[in-house]
């Protein structure tokens, strides 16, 4: 799931939420739920965002992994 999924799916739990609450009342179980499961979703774009993206060393290697300079030795 890419950034922007998750941002569309983020909006589309909280607008969910949001009828959850207005219908059940902003303490009941099913209101909690339906933030818990933005939250949930929150978290998950945090953590894509926190991935460090590759430099172009990193992509070469990908690209080359038989590359003399792409070599890991285990001593």
């Amino acid at each position: 799931m890419t950034n922007n999924d998750i941002q569309e799916k983020i909006e589309q739990e909280r607008e969910i939420a949001r009828n959850a609450c207005d219908a059940s009342g902003a303490n009941s179980k099913e209101c909690a739920a339906a933030w818990d499961a933005v939250e949930e979703l929150q978290a998950e774009a945090s953590h894509q965002n926190e991935k460090k993206p590759k430099n172009s060393f990193e992509n070469y290697c990908d690209d080359h992994p038989d590359a003399a300079e792409c070599r890991v030795y285990d001593n």
